[in-house]
Order: structure tokens, then C-alpha cells, then sequence
């Protein structure tokens, strides 16, 4: 079964041709421009739609698909969830993950003590912060950053962390 990405979330409609207004949730808007198709996941159903044009207004990606050409119709599908399949993903340079392979990871210090799992990702101006819990411990957060991440192993699902001064 081939896992999806989320894209984006339709927000609403542009104009009254049925084009669709969607918040991008992907680190890169513009890649909607290198996209044929894209799925459409609302109600629990998923149903692909063909992508005619793509132009931006704002925050938003206004993406017009060949199967809604009515307002009415786009209306239906406000809050619905913009999908592509892991086989139409940007490649990732080495060093960069995608987020959702990172949580459940178990994560330990290079000295090989048990940290436990990255539970949470908190995304901050300056760089992310992995939040790490183990039982019923305190949660402890490492920043993404070089001199704390060693290492990402997704396949081992290892991550390897150095601890600065006052991070515990």
C-alpha cells in the first residue's frame, strides 16, 4: 500500500470557477508546479483530480484541477486534506528527513544511554526542538541542531544525541 504526504488543507474557493484556495503545508510551495494529479482526501474518501493550473495569491496556492469547474462544487471540499504519494516527493538532500519519519524514533546519547522516544516536534524561529520521552519521565528537548544530532539512522529508528551543558 503506498503511503501519501500531506500537502496542503483547502481553505476555501477562488472565484466562482471552482478553483481551489489552499494553505500549503509543504516547506515548498512551489512544488504544486512540478504536480500532474493530486488526491484529495475529505469524508473519509480519497479521489484524484488533475491539476489545469497553479498560481498564488497571497499565503495561498490556488490550484485549479479539471474536474471542479463549479464554486458550488469546490465548496464541498473546504477543509479537505491535499495528498501525493511518497513516489512524487521531493528528493531529500543528504541530513534531511521527513518529519513523520522522525517521531517514535528511540534516541540515544553517544554514550548509549536510553533517552527514550521523540514524541513531539516543535518548530521554533530559529531551529526545530525534538521533544523526547521515556515512561513517566519528564520531557526532555533537544535541539535540532549539528551539535546535538550525531546521527539519524530511520531505518535502525536510532537517533544518536549529544547533550550540551543544561539541556537536562
Amino acid at each position: 500500500m503506498e503511503r501519501y504526504f500531506e500537502i496542503g488543507k483547502v481553505a476555501g474557493t477562488h472565484g466562482i470557477k471552482g478553483t481551489l484556495r489552499v494553505f500549503p503545508t509543504t516547506e515548498d510551495p512551489s512544488r504544486y508546479e512540478l504536480l500532474k494529479e493530486i488526491m484529495i482526501e475529505h469524508k473519509g474518501k480519497k479521489e484524484t483530480f488533475h491539476i489545469e493550473k497553479i498560481a498564488y495569491h497571497k499565503k495561498f496556492v490556488l490550484v485549479t484541477v479539471k474536474e471542479i469547474k463549479d464554486i458550488n462544487i469546490a465548496e464541498e471540499y473546504k477543509g479537505a486534506t491535499i495528498l501525493i504519494p511518497e513516489s512524487s516527493a521531493l528528493p531529500l538532500a543528504s541530513n534531511e528527513y521527513y518529519i513523520r519519519d522522525l517521531y517514535g524514533l528511540r534516541v540515544i546519547t553517544e554514550d548509549g544511554e536510553d533517552l527514550g522516544e521523540l514524541v513531539d516536534i516543535y518548530e521554533t524561529g530559529a531551529n526545530d526542538v525534538y521533544a523526547v520521552k521515556k515512561g513517566d519521565e519528564k520531557e526532555l528537548l533537544i535541539p535540532a541542531i549539528s551539535q546535538c544530532i550525531i546521527k539519524v539512522d530511520i531505518p535502525a529508528g536510532e537517533m544518536v544525541v549529544r547533550l550540551l551543558e543544561g539541556l537536562r
